[in-house]
Parts: structure tokens; sequence; C-alpha cells
């Protein structure tokens, strides 16, 4: 028995209810056209993933069912199972569900059982799980719906769609990641065929997971098995990455892009659900525990996966092997198609960087350039959406064609500018400006002495006092205050010539200032509060500075840019003190530490929870080249700094999203910001362990 099914990647933008709803019908018709019977979208496709506490408006759960209405009106699931995912208040209590229509009539209401609630989620704070177990309730439809459909109540709960042909049941995102999911059960249960729409998020090297998840959903208890994203920026930091995928019996037989500037895309196989009968037939542990299964509801419908005389011209979709990106070629797809999103929607004019001539600037810079060769590649595939969209750089007489060449569309949307002083060296300036040229920026070169020395002026004239910097005799505390004076110019230098460089080239809005610090430097506090780190995003705030030079490495070559070369060559420097014939500033000698040691401190404080005396205990193991007292000192100054800088991280710029020991407050890194950064018994906890490993080596 042969059946079509489809899934899709979808790129929703949260509470854009006319834009979402349109994209949902587009996927129906594309599945439709392509001979689908099943048509699954991503978790909560009407409203958006991330509207967050707009879940708890009932305006959001109106307009959704206004949605389902108009997608009704349209006799869109006119011949197509459709399995939609939307919020629902059932008894009060709001839910994330499934909605299944088919042929103009609603089926069941699919509650989710497993709500995620760390890293970035935060479900159980707008949704309630589905506590009933593998149980359903009447629903009563809300007063337009009853008049489309005819129908009073539905049900709501857990239950599978029983076809003429076979069996089908949904879960939802977590579900899919948790011990105990429901899919095993759905299996044992008799359903060939399970479903999975997700609001799943980019994370470097994380898809491997999500499909070895699948491909073993599918293949220890045999079955079918869809899986659908939401794809792109829909509000936030976080960029879901799509990948829709369809698997049977372990193998995948079809999958999505993970990056792409489409709105729509749907993914459709033939499968051969004979094929999942005899690989479950074959298994005879399998069926002790299926005989014994507990039952599950099921929704009678008239309707058949298998269409009439399909065994002569459907052909089975093959195996695939799944396609997979390297860390370097993720930085460089994510966070392009994430600005891309960001720069569309909000109807910025374009980006302005400040451009350093150093790596983590470079990198930014370099994903730009990399968004536009996306964009260009699009207009060259005709892609009628960013055609649409890059319009509005288009001058008088000009035509969309005008932007094959992304180094023409880089020119239109991409300012950048080299801020110096005289601690700046010549060979920054001109790195920075060949990148640019390279990229096709727009690119200034600014010097700020005037501006540094009238502050200071400032400051002497009332204190009658001058400060120094540290090589010509100052304080520490003065040595701080200068770099600083030059540092937050920046920024201001940034959104001044952001707000208008447009108009000194007769053109309409302002720019959006990209952050260039990484998330390294975040987690250290190594940054001044409000500099030129500072901005409206920042897409390389989620990235370890390691990736980062690994992905400059690769962009030299694969996106063409020959001055990166120079850039990770380079030593990383603030260049904001004065270089003397014995002094030169580096960034790993201001802060004590290497930025490989800053990624592990980062992985064992967030991803492993440690304080500072479990790190101590891991890392005196794993770092066993050093004696023990020096690997106590180095965790010690590393929580004195984070502790100390913590609050720099309540107004990091947003950043995209795409490492896991990221520092982002109050949103992925639930900390406080006031700290006794003395430590004082964690640190002597670490002391007497330190003198008991020195007195057990015989270093007393």
């Amino acid at each position: 028995m042969k059946a079509v099914v489809a899934t899709c990647n979808l790129n929703q933008w949260s509470l854009d209810f006319e834009g979402n709803t349109a994209r949902i019908i587009e996927s129906i018709e594309i599945a439709k056209a392509r001979g689908a019977r099943y048509r699954l979208g991503p978790e909560l496709e009407i409203t958006g993933y991330s509207c967050e506490d707009h879940f708890l408006e009932l305006d959001t759960l109106r307009h959704s069912w206004e949605a389902v209405a108009h997608i009704l009106k349209g006799k869109h699931t006119n011949g197509i199972l459709c399995d939609i995912g939307m919020p629902v208040m059932h008894k009060n209590v709001r839910y994330n569900c499934r909605v299944f229509v088919l042929d103009g009539k609603l089926l069941l209401i699919r509650p989710k059982m497993v709500l995620a609630s760390d890293g970035n989620y935060r479900e159980h704070r707008w949704f309630a799980a589905w506590e009933h177990g593998w149980t359903t309730e009447p629903y009563t439809l809300p007063r337009e719906i009853r008049e489309l459909t005819g129908q009073e109540k539905i049900p709501i709960g857990i239950a599978a769609i029983a076809t003429g042909d076979t069996r089908l049941a949904s879960e939802t995102c977590e579900e899919l990641f948790v011990p105990m999911s429901p899919h095993i059960y759905f299996g044992n249960a008799g359903v060939e065929i399970i479903a999975n729409g997700s609001g799943s998020h980019h994370e470097l090297r994380k898809l491997d997971t999500r499909i070895a998840l699948i491909r073993n959903a599918s293949e220890k208890n045999g079955g079918v098995y869809l899986y659908a994203n939401q794809q792109g920026c829909d509000g936030g930091r976080l960029y879901f990455d799509g990948c829709a995928l369809i698997a049977q019996n372990g193998e995948i037989l079809a999958q999505g892009t993970q990056f792409s500037l489409k709105d729509v895309e749907v993914v459709t196989a033939t499968v051969n659900l004979d094929d999942v009968r005899a690989y479950r037939g074959a298994k005879a542990s399998r069926a002790v525990q299926a005989s014994k299964a507990e039952s599950l509801p099921e929704i009678n419908v008239d309707f058949e996966f298998d269409p009439v005389d399909s065994e002569s011209t459907l052909r089975v979709s093959p195996k695939i092997d799944p396609s997979y990106h390297d860390p370097e070629e993720e930085i460089a797809l994510g966070p392009a198609c994430w600005l891309w999103d960001y720069l569309r929607r909000s109807g910025a004019a374009g980006y302005f960087i400040p451009l350093s001539g150093g790596a983590d600037s470079g990198a930014v810079a370099t994903l730009v350039g990399s968004m536009c060769q996306l964009v260009a590649k699009a207009i060259r595939e005709k892609d009628a959406a960013v055609i649409g969209d890059v319009e509005r750089w288009l001058e008088k007489g000009e035509t969309p064609d005008i932007f094959t060449d992304p180094c023409v569309l880089a020119n239109r949307l991409l300012y950048t500018c080299y801020i110096g002083t005289e601690n700046s060296s010549r060979e920054t300036q001109k790195r920075a400006k060949l990148l640019a040229e390279q990229i096709g920026a727009y690119h200034l070169n600014i010097n700020m002495d005037g501006l540094v020395n009238a502050l200071q002026s400032l400051f002497t004239r009332i204190t009658q006092k001058k400060p120094r910097f540290k090589v010509e005799g100052g304080s520490y505390v003065e040595n701080q205050a200068l770099q600083n004076i030059q540092a937050r110019l920046r920024m201001v230098i940034s959104y001044l010539f952001a707000q208008m460089m447009p108009w000194t080239r007769n053109r309409q809005g302002t720019l959006l200032v990209l952050g260039t610090g990484n998330v390294d430097e975040a987690l250290r506090g190594y940054l001044t509060k409000y500099d030129c780190s500072s901005g409206d995003i920042n897409p390389i705030g989620g990235i370890s500075k390691h990736d980062l030079r690994r992905f400059l490495i690769w962009a030299k070559d694969k996106l063409g840019y020959s001055a990166l070369a120079e850039i990770v060559d380079a030593p990383p420097t603030a260049e904001l003190e004065p270089i003397t014939e014995t002094y030169t500033q580096t960034d790993e000698d201001d802060m004590g530490m290497t930025y490989a040691e800053l990624s592990r401190f980062g992985q064992l404080r967030k991803m492993e929870q440690c304080g500072p005396f479990s790190m101590f205990e891991k890392l005196v193991q794993e770092w066993d080249h050093l004696p023990p007292r020096e690997v106590a000192e180095k965790v010690k100054r590393f929580f004195r700094y984070y502790s100390i800088n913590r609050h720099k991280m309540t107004t990091l710029t947003p950043s995209y999203h795409a490492e896991s020991y990221s520092p982002d407050d109050n949103r992925f890194d639930l900390r406080q910001f006031l700290y006794n950064t003395r430590w004082t018994w964690q640190f002597r906890h670490i002391d007497a362990y330190v003198e008991k490993l020195e007195k057990a080596n015989g270093n007393q």
C-alpha cells in the first residue's frame, strides 16, 4: 500500500496572521499538487512560535481561529488531511495543539503532552501540558467555525486518526526528545504514520542529534516518521533551521534544506506501508510488547491514504543519506539567513558595522557578505519573494537583476566604518578597507582623536586632574577610563552615522547597527558597557572565538574574501592603549586567560552546571599538564572577572543564538548580576583541595 505524504519548512513570523496563513495555504496547495494525501506543518505555525507573552492574550487565540476559518472558506483542505499547529484554550486552560482538518471539517485537537521549559524555552509560562493520558473529551468549537462546518463539538486529547487503510498520530517537538516519547506507544498501538510538527532552533552541531532521534524513532518500532519545522527568524534571537524530514524504518527518504531564504518549502515522499508492516512483523520481541499495548482512542474518517490505482503509478521514494553542514558552513548560512529576515521584516535601510580590521568585526562583515551572496543567488533563481524584498534598494530605472552581483547589493545595504585613534595601527585600517572593498560595502575612514582629546580636556578642566595610560605611569583606573572613552565614542559615532548615512546618499530610512562581540568576551565581560560591541542585533554574540576563526579561514576561500587571511593571522587586540617599543596590547594578555580556556570555562559553567569548586575538580584532571595550584588560580580568576562583569550581560546586544554556553541574560542564562565577587566559601574549599592534592603528590 503506497501513499504520498508531505511535510514542510515555513518561515513564519510571530503575530503575522495574514502572512502566516498565506504561507500555510501555499504549502497545502503545493502538497496537493504533488499528490500528497497528508500535509504536516510546524509547531504553532498559525501564530509563529515566538509570540511568548502574547500567548496570554485572548486576541492571539481569537485570531488563530479566524485563520483556521480563512483556510476552511478557501476549501484548501478538500482531499487532503491537514495537520496544523496553533494555540487552543479548553476549559480556560491554554494548550499548544495540533488541529487535524479534512474536507472542510475538523477531526481532532491534539494538545502537547510534554512542554519545553529549559534553555531558550518557557512553554510552561504560556501553556499547560495535557495530563489526561490517552483520552479525549468534547471541545466546543468557536461560533465562526461552527457556522462554517456545521460541527458543534470535536474531540480534544490524544487519539489516532484511523482511515480506511492506516492509522496516523502526532507528537510535537519536545516529545521526540524525552525518554518516554509518545511515538513508542503509538507504534505499539498500531499507528503506522507518526508526525512531529516542531519549532526547533539552530545551534551549532545540533542537527545530527535531531536526525539521530528521528531515525531511531522509526527504526526501533518501524513506521513512517514525518518532521516539520519552522525556518527563519520569527521575531527573536533564535533562528529556526528547517530541515523537514521523512523517514521510514530508520532510513531517510526526504530532507528539506537546513538554511534557506525560501518562505515555503514542501518536502514529499511516497512511502510503502506494506514495508512498515513487514518490518514490524519480523520483530517477535516487538510483537510481544505491542500485544500488551494500552488502547489508543481513534477518530474514524472516511478517507484513504492510498489513492485508487496508485500501485501502477506511484514509485516508492528511495532512501537517501542525510545531509549535514560543517560548523563553518553553519556559521556562514544560519546568521546570514537570520540577518536577511531581520532586515527585510524590520524595514531598515541596511546595516552599519564599525569595522576595526580585527576578527570579530571582520566576521560580522563577512556574514553580511554571505547574506548578500545568498540573496543574489535567490534572485538568479527567480525567487519572487526575494525579488520583491530587494526592490526597495533599486534606483530609478534599475531592475532586480542588478543585484545578481552581491557586491552591488552590499554597496546599497551595508555601510562599514573604520573609527581610528592615535592608538590604531595602519595595518588594521588597511585590513578593514580591503575587506569592505571585497564585500562591496560603502566604507568610510574616521579619525576621532579630536573627540577623545575634547573629553579628556573637559575632565581635566573640571577636576584639575589628567589621567594617564598604564604605559605612561597611570593607575589601573586611569588606564581603563581612557580606553573606555574611545570605546564608547565609537558607539556614539556608529549610531550617528547609521542614522544619517542613507540621507547623505539621498535614500530613505536608517541603518541597524550590528554588534561585534563574541560569546567568550561576553562571558568574561571583556567589553566596555555601551561600547562599539553594542548595537541593535549581533550575529556573532553566540559564537566562540575558536569557531569564528575557523569560519574566517573557511570563508577566505569559500566566499572569496582573501582579505580575511591577514585578519585571521593577526593577534586579537582592542587597540585602545598606546603602542610602544616594549608593549603591544593583546586581548588574551588583557583578559589573563586564553580564548580556548574561556570557551571551556563557559561550557563547564553553563552546559555542565559547574560552580567554582566542581569546575576545579574537573579541570584539575583535564588540565593535568598544569600544577593544581595553577589550575585553581585560573578557575578563581575566571569566576572573579565573570562575577565582577556579570552586570554587563544585562545590556548585551540581542544575539543570534548559536552556542549552548551563551551568557544571554534573563533569556537563556538565568543568573543574578550582583555577586559576592570574593567567593570566600567556594575559593576556600578550592584552596583546601589544592593542599590535599599537593600533599598526595608529595609537593608540600
